[in-house]
């Protein structure tokens, strides 16, 4: 099977590239210098492309790509995405929500508290100009003042912890949240939008879609306190600028705190030319921290989505994700991995795929099932063309039943899934849960406990329960110049299930070696 091909469109950091060029299962090509229209030659042969804002994944880009079965966009927004003409050619579009999370938190606050102490405008006064008055500079503090945080994911809910490290009063404003997810950090939560426009600091962290575009205009200003603050650090155009630049130039806004603008770069933006304004070149994402995360994330994105693995943070799925809490997709991608896996561990005939599911994500086992199938099948039918839509009738050509049951068994997991898949070799079944929203652990292997993340090289090694196994099997593999990273044992009655996460590939000489071994009576390798 011939290798797939990564393609990286724009500048990552080098942490990103590192891993692809240790990936020795795909072919990377680093496209970041060329021109954008020598790109659409190169990028006929991807897989998968890696992305940022200096690409547009236009039509042409999309009707260039004819080998691309994802796109990741290394970082949180998707503007310059297509995503119609993605879906429409069965290309999963994906971005990398998290991993700025902090810098964008971190920026926010730098701005809340440059508007109100004024300290850019201080610093330059006395830097560049050397005067010292001291009487200038009265400012404001945070302490006792009320914040409106306009949205309240990722960013905003850290905003606002932080806000209440300050001791202010905190009222959120989001419609596509439980309530307690606000009142159980302290926070007041609002359906009224005018509670938020009420108070003396106004931040906003939505994404920039039909629903949030000039979310803020006159009629909403006209409404808050004179002397209110407003910060942006989410995306341009949420706050129309027209109405934006007419009062702070009136003096009903004191205070600006803008990182991102409608039209970028924004050197020519009028609002530039105002006194009471900060602002920032949409730096948001602008740590080295920061930058590491986004490439690393996005690097391991890729190499899942080009072994069709999974594919994390998907934004096209063909799920009306407003039907779906946000607890779900971790399940649907920790599903598919574990399918996946036990793809490489039994390659024989697949007769049947079966997810059973306890707790609420009991609720979604039709997309735990389709999410199951592709994991399975990409492995075992070879086709990387199977995806979320076609993975069903893939199944049902190839004569693979598809099955699904609410398990009522009492677990001492508030949600777990077992995938079982049947091959004309036997069973195999694997569990998993979710810990801290996001963290995939799988929990168990054919009836033995164990505690696993579903990644990177594996071996798994069944064998008797008898003394000096361990060491046989660390010597086998130091014989072979194989480094054991981490070693997970499970034991029960009928023997032991060790889980070796090993820095390398191993071959089948090795895994011979390993089954002749006394003691062992299954050995598989898993590359997740």
């Amino acid at each position: 099977m011939n290798k797939p091909t990564i393609v990286v469109c724009d500048h990552i950091h080098e942490s990103g590239l590192d891993i692809l060029k240790n990936t020795d299962d795909i072919n990377y090509v680093y496209a970041a210098d060329i021109d954008k229209v020598a790109l659409l030659d190169v990028i006929k042969d991807a897989s998968v492309a890696i992305t940022r804002s200096s690409t547009d994944v236009d039509q042409k880009f999309v009707d260039a790509a004819v080998n691309l079965k994802a796109i990741i966009r290394a970082g949180v927004g998707y503007d310059n995405v297509n995503m119609d003409a993605c879906s429409a050619k069965g290309i999963i579009a994906m971005n990398v929500p998290t991993a700025n999370t902090i810098a964008a938190t971190e920026l926010t606050m730098t701005h809340m508290l440059s508007c109100m102490r004024k300290m850019p405008y201080a610093h330059a006064q006395l830097k560049n100009d050397r005067i010292w008055k001291r009487e200038d500079w009265y400012g404001q503090e945070l302490y006792g003042k009320k914040l409106g945080v306009i949205g309240f994911g990722n960013i905003g809910h850290r905003v606002a912890l932080r806000a209440k490290g300050f001791e202010m009063d905190v009222v959120t404003y989001d419609p596509y949240i439980p309530s307690t997810k606000a009142t159980d950090l302290g926070v007041e939560y609002t359906t009224n939008f005018d509670d938020i426009l009420a108070c003396d600091i106004i931040t906003i962290h939505t994404p920039k879609n039909s629903e949030t575009i000039d979310m803020i205009g006159e009629k909403e200003i006209a409404k808050m306190k004179d002397g209110v603050i407003i910060i942006n650090c989410a995306r341009g155009g949420l706050y129309n600028e027209d109405a934006l630049y007419n009062n702070l130039k009136s003096g009903k806004i004191a205070m600006a705190g803008i990182d991102v603008f409608t039209k970028e770069p924004a050197t020519d933006n009028k609002l530039l030319d105002l006194p009471n304004i900060i602002v920032t070149a949409h730096l948001g994402a602008n740590t080295v921290e920061s930058q590491y995360k986004i490439a690393t994330q996005a690097a391991n994105n890729a190499i899942e989505a080009a072994r069709g693995i999974g594919y994390p943070h998907a934004l096209n799925l063909p799920i009306d994700e407003s039907k779906i809490p946000a607890f779900v997709k971790p399940y649907l991608e920790l599903t598919q991995k574990m399918a996946f896996t036990i793809a490489q561990m039994d390659k024989s005939d697949i007769k049947s795929i079966k997810i059973d599911a306890t707790g609420d994500i009991a609720n979604y086992l039709d997309s735990l099932t389709t999410f199951a199938a592709v994991g399975a099948l990409t492995h075992a039918v070879g086709n990387d063309k199977i995806n979320y839509v076609n993975a069903s009738f893939v199944a049902n050509e190839k004569g693979i039943k598809l099955d699904s049951s609410n398990n009522t068994n009492d677990t001492v997991y508030k949600n777990k899934v077992t995938v079982k898949i049947t091959t004309s070799n036997g069973v195999n079944t694997i569990s998993g849960t979710i810990f801290d929203e996001d963290v995939q652990r799988i929990i168990e292997i054919n009836n033995f406990i164990v505690d696993v993340e579903p990644h990177g090289k594996m071996i798994l090694f069944r064998n008797s329960d008898v003394p000096g196994v361990i060491g046989e099997v660390g010597k086998t593999l130091g014989d072979n110049n194989i480094n054991i990273s981490d070693f997970r044992l499970g034991r029960n009655d009928k023997g032991a299930l060790a889980v070796i996460i090993v820095d390398d590939n191993v071959n089948e000489d090795i895994l011979n070696k390993l089954k002749n071994l006394e003691a062992a009576t299954a050995v598989s390798f898993v590359q997740i």
